[in-house]
């Protein structure tokens, strides 16, 4: 059991009066009781408000639509507040890396001088702002990333590499994986041969099987994606990050042949800008179904990833992360079609509020409200579960006052004016 459900076994919260979407096109009004972190219970009527349990905290969310929260399948938390750094076009990533260390080295000196902890809560509040509740991180685990009030899930069990070329003894990386779980290693980044090559190199080394998970893959031809299955690996997508650095989209007919393939929004150095921003950008530009793409940020990663919480579904006994929306009448596939960033109003992870607009604010009960700070992102405020004035403060103390930009959106604590005083939470 993650460590988010600690010290919550006891707790029980009724969500009511909004529709919730149990896949891309199935939907009903429900009620949905969480406790101790999970799901217990789920009513297609409102019987369950007459029955709910002494104690039991209700959040009423009429006027809404219930999501899974998302599942974003790779990331680099470490570089939020980083801005977009390259020269595009590159033949491949060892390009592009060597690239950007030459011509901007005072841009990554500044932003790496920014402590590693500080840029990874970022990391966590960028990813809970567009709804992603669930994150795969491709770097080492960070002790930041184990703590309980971390603002979102980071896996914790899992295997990496960073690359063929750039990742050290791989063999040794994926001896040291846990049994069962995945192993993550970039692969086939890029356009030319040393790209294409690598599915090749990886397999000599005989580290494809069905625990391997690729990333990016772009290089993958015909040969290749045949390779892929017979091997039973796995692929994760970033087309806006592809797009940026190499001028060309995976080619989701071809890779879509692969059985498990998932959407990963990478880190802002190269992203288009965060999950549902790479949503649009897949469905738009790639020509992914829809219902392709939301699958592709919900069960695909769950599976990939070997969660085992029921991440990315709403089900009974399943962990209780749900985002919600204005419901405007139209299925969750429909939805990630215009979804970004201003639409996300509530987000809660393992049955706790994590995130409300200020509509959803003044819904929330005290015992919720408590603990969340406001943020000013881009024209757009949200209220985090998160310190959220301590770390602009110390991040501004490195880059400047006014100079934290979040995935490229500038950030600030808003105004008092802008928000009703009685609706400031209580200190800790």
């Amino acid at each position: 059991m993650m460590g988010r459900l600690k010290g919550k076994m006891q707790d029980q919260m009724l969500v009511h009066g909004a529709r919730c979407a149990f896949g891309a096109q199935e939907s009903m009004r429900a009620s949905i009781q969480i406790t101790g972190g999970r799901v217990s219970s789920i009513q297609s009527d409102p019987s369950l408000l007459a029955t709910a349990l002494s104690g039991c905290t209700t959040m009423d969310l009429s006027g809404f639509l219930i999501m899974p929260g998302l599942i974003n399948a790779h990331d680099h938390l470490e570089f939020a507040i980083f801005p977009r750094l390259a020269n595009p076009p590159y033949r491949n990533y060892i390009d592009w890396g060597t690239d950007i260390h030459k011509k901007f080295p005072d841009v990554i000196a500044k932003h790496r001088a920014v402590p590693k902890g500080l840029r990874l809560w970022w990391g966590g509040i960028r990813n809970l702002l567009c709804g992603a509740t669930t994150v795969g991180h491709h770097n080492p685990l960070w002790p930041e990333m184990q703590r309980e009030d971390f603002p979102v899930r980071v896996i914790q069990e899992y295997g990496w590499g960073h690359s063929l070329a750039l990742g050290g003894d791989l063999r040794a990386a994926r001896s040291a994986t846990p049994q069962g779980r995945a192993f993550i290693v970039h692969a086939c980044e890029g356009v030319d041969d040393v790209a294409r090559k690598e599915l090749w190199g990886l397999d000599r080394l005989e580290l494809l099987d069905a625990n391997t998970v690729l990333v990016h893959g772009l290089a993958i031809d015909r040969e290749g994606v045949a390779l892929m299955q017979d091997r039973k690996a796995s692929l994760i997508v970033c087309p806006s990050s592809n797009n940026f650095l190499f001028g060309k989209l995976p080619n989701i007919s071809l890779l879509s042949e692969i059985d498990n393939v998932a959407l990963g929004n990478d880190s802002p150095l190269t992203a288009e800008g965060d999950l549902l921003d790479e949503i649009r950008f897949a469905i738009r530009f790639c020509n992914i179904p829809p219902e392709v793409a939301y699958r592709m940020v919900t069960t695909a990663p769950a599976a990939i990833l070997r969660l085992e919480d029921a991440e990315g579904s709403i089900e009974v006994s399943g962990i209780g992360d749900l985002i919600a929306i204005r419901d405007t009448g139209h299925d969750a596939e429909d939805k990630l079609q215009t979804l970004s960033m201003i639409d996300v109003e509530f987000v809660m992870i393992a049955g706790r509020v994590q995130l409300a607009s200020e509509a959803i604010f003044e819904r929330l009960p005290l015992t919720e409200k408590h603990g969340l700070e406001p943020l000013w992102i881009d024209g757009t405020i949200r209220w985090l579960r998160a310190p959220v004035k301590e770390l602009l403060q110390k991040t501004e103390e490195v880059l400047g006052k006014g100079e934290v930009r979040l995935g490229g959106k500038p950030v600030r604590i808003p105004i008092h004016g802008h928000l009703r005083a009685e609706d400031t939470p209580c200190s800790n």
